[in-house]
């Protein structure tokens, strides 16, 4: 359903002064960690063009940031479902559920960003939402077909990132051979390229990453209808309300423009120097595995996507060209996300229930 339909049929549906002030405390803290997943991710979106030099930094992450919030326009809210259904059995949702995912996503970005890696938030929330489900109702609260297809694209999204970019760069590299293009040519001309290929990208952050805390922030909802159903017109809302919709892409284009300089660095130099050229096809290459999950419905990692996709590019040149040290290490916190996450968010759902 688009932004239009979304206006047509849901805006106001929610009445949330009839919301108790729990409920509203974890959607702000669902939105503060939409804005450090766009403070966190920033990096994905604007290393490439920050490293080749094409934009400056500020430049850079409010040409991001404006394309991370008109995202909404462009794409169904297949992905919103997912996470919000999805993942765990939505009955089993309560407050401290919501609020040990939410937690421990936080403090995964917070902890990651200090450390310059580029994990994904997306699964730290996935992360958080199995740690909560598990502790308060045990495995039969997991959806684990949307779990598999989940832990199915940690492996497919980067390979898929991979080859797309690896894909885009020899048909690049193979043109301007045949034109016999100089390379001073290549670097002007990629120069502006890289301002479309880094908005395309940035179009497929928004529109993947926002929707993951526009379905937790509906599922939370749901509960709350559940204990109060007057909180909503008409019972339990259809779809996301736009107000949701426009809340979180507004909260990641606000943390996109502060943007986690820590990370840009690990993105766009130590794991591979990037020339104009190399930073369109990677941005390229990712922005179209982007595009093809979001239309599925699958929450795929875009830090994943775009770290594959960037390695894949650098592959062309020669394997050593990549920094195979720096990228185990991103591999290991991609490992350790999940299961990370879903001992923090256990033991701050276990905490919460104590009370």
């Amino acid at each position: 359903m688009h932004f239009f339909d979304h206006m047509k049929n849901h805006f106001g549906n929610v009445d949330y002064g009839a919301l108790p002030w729990a409920v509203l405390a974890l959607i702000v803290l669902a939105l503060i960690f939409d804005f450090l997943n766009g403070f966190h991710d920033a990096a994905n979106s604007v290393a490439t063009i920050v490293s080749t030099r094409v934009l400056s930094p500020f430049a850079a992450v409010a040409w991001a940031a404006f394309f991370n919030f008109i995202a909404f326009l462009l794409f169904d809210l297949k992905v919103a479902n997912t996470m919000g259904t999805g993942i765990i059995d939505s009955r089993i949702v309560d407050n401290s559920v919501i609020f040990g995912t939410l937690l421990a996503a936080c403090l995964w970005d917070i902890i990651t960003w200090y450390w310059g890696l580029p994990t994904s938030s997306s699964h730290a929330l996935i992360g958080g939402l199995i740690g909560a489900a598990l502790w308060k109702s045990g495995p039969v609260a997991l959806v684990w077909a949307g779990i598999a297809k989940t832990c199915l694209f940690i492996l497919l999204a980067p390979m898929i990132g991979f080859f797309t970019g690896l894909f885009i760069a020899v048909i690049v590299h193979w043109f301007c051979w045949w034109r016999n293009t100089s390379p001073r040519a290549v670097d002007n001309f990629f120069r502006k390229g890289q301002l479309f290929s880094a908005a395309l990208y940035s179009l497929g952050h928004g529109g993947n990453d926002a929707q993951k805390t526009m379905g937790i922030i509906f599922v939370l909802l749901i509960a709350a209808a559940g204990a109060n159903p007057e909180a909503f017109v008409g019972g339990t809302p259809a779809g996301v309300p736009t107000e949701v919709v426009l809340a979180c892409h507004i909260a990641m284009g606000v943390g996109t423009l502060f943007g986690g300089w820590r990370i840009v660095k690990t993105m766009g130099q130590r794991i591979i120097r990037l020339r104009p050229v190399d930073g369109f096809c990677a941005e390229t290459g990712a922005a179209t595995t982007l595009a093809l999950t979001i239309f599925g419905g699958i929450p795929v990692s875009t830090t994943h996507t775009i770290t594959g996709s960037i390695v894949g590019v650098g592959s062309l040149k020669r394997f050593s060209a990549v920094r195979w040290g720096v990228a185990g290490q991103v591999v290991w916190a991609w490992i350790l996300t999940i299961p990370a996450c879903a001992i923090i968010a256990a033991a701050a759902t276990a905490f919460v229930r104590m009370f």
